[in-house]
């Protein structure tokens, strides 16, 4: 069991049937609209909710910045790729994010709320030299976490042949890639991969895409924070999918 903490995080948890929450605390005092549907909602779902005077929720939760509310919830449950496959065998437009190697976890946290706004049908997570899928991910995910499919993979280049085997185009940044904005048919089952905060994605992995993608700079900085380029490759590839239905 973990603690997730916010008022906005807990209340994205009780309202994602995935997530599993075994007891909410309530600092005394604390008022508000998204509180009264905090209380609400654990109510329908049979949730306790306890209520702390400040010492007692501050000796409890141990979090900085909870806004008076945490969740006790089970750890986050991932799926095999197989069967994430599998689940979106009938999907045409299937989208995937895959997340290689991302260190961050407000980074990691971040694109998973990306994700989920650009309806990504799950996350790849590689499991070596990533984040953890912990409390700050959760929170900077911004409740995300709670209602993405994820995967987590021992070996990306394995799991990118598995997903080419069963129709799915790859698709990473690059310096050299073509520009992101140009117009280009994406209703097809696609994987968008999200490479490190410094090295980006690695040479292996970008030979292993079926395209590169490129955000044209007009400033004097030339990259992006990776959680911010994802959201727009995501939306980009959205867009132009609507204009090509």
């Amino acid at each position: 069991m973990r603690y997730i903490t916010g008022r906005k995080p807990v209340l994205e948890a009780l309202n994602s049937p995935k997530s599993r929450i075994g007891k909410i605390y309530i600092r005394y005092g604390i008022k508000g609209e998204i509180i009264d549907s905090i209380y609400a909602t654990a109510k329908k779902r049979g949730i306790k909710v306890t209520t702390l005077d400040a010492q007692r929720f501050d000796a409890e939760i141990q979090h900085k910045e909870n806004q008076g509310v945490a969740a006790l919830i089970e750890e986050t449950r991932t799926i095999e790729l197989n069967s994430l496959i599998n689940l979106l065998k009938e999907k045409k437009d299937a989208l995937l994010v895959i997340a290689e190697s991302i260190q961050d976890p407000h980074n990691l946290g971040a694109i998973m709320r990306s994700a989920e706004c650009a309806g990504a049908d799950g996350i790849l997570i590689t499991k070596f030299n990533s984040a953890p899928l912990n409390e700050t991910v959760s929170k900077a995910s911004a409740g995300a976490m709670n209602h993405l499919r994820i995967c987590q993979i021992n070996n990306l280049a394995h799991a990118l042949d598995e997903l080419k085997k069963n129709g799915y185009w790859i698709a990473g940044t690059a310096v050299n890639g073509e520009n992101l904005f140009k117009p280009k048919d994406y209703n097809l089952k696609l994987a968008v991969i999200a490479g490190n905060e410094e090295k980006g994605i690695r040479k292996l992995t970008a030979e292993n895409c079926d395209f590169l993608l490129n955000i044209p700079m007009k400033g004097k900085i030339q990259s992006l924070n990776v959680s911010v380029a994802t959201a727009i490759v995501l939306f980009e590839i959205n867009r132009q999918r609507e204009n090509h239905l």
